[in-house]
């Protein structure tokens, strides 16, 4: 496995406003302003402030601090399949 290159993707990068709509599909809720934690680097930042790649597999969204993978959406037929495991935590109260 070769390491993640972000110039390798940087012209095909969004912010997490992009998938606002699949993040409420999944979530029921408007995500983006969601406050995600790295369970990788330990910075904290609202989704909309993420890195999301779009691409025929999938949905990745990664750490802008570290570049971790943060989470991942494939959608199945109809349903959508997430992998969290790169959040330490997620929370939409303030404060």
């Amino acid at each position: 496995m070769t390491a993640f290159d972000e110039t390798q993707l940087s012209d095909r990068t969004l912010d997490g406003n992009a998938i606002g709509g699949q993040l409420r599909e999944v979530f029921g809720t408007e995500m983006t302003a969601a406050v995600g934690t790295c369970a990788s680097c330990g910075a904290t930042a609202q989704l909309a402030e993420t890195l999301v790649y779009l691409n025929a597999m999938g949905t990745v969204v990664r750490c802008r601090t570290c570049t971790a993978i943060l989470l991942v959406v494939i959608k199945r037929g109809e349903v959508n399949c997430v992998d969290l495991q790169g959040l330490s935590a997620l929370t939409t109260e303030a404060g």
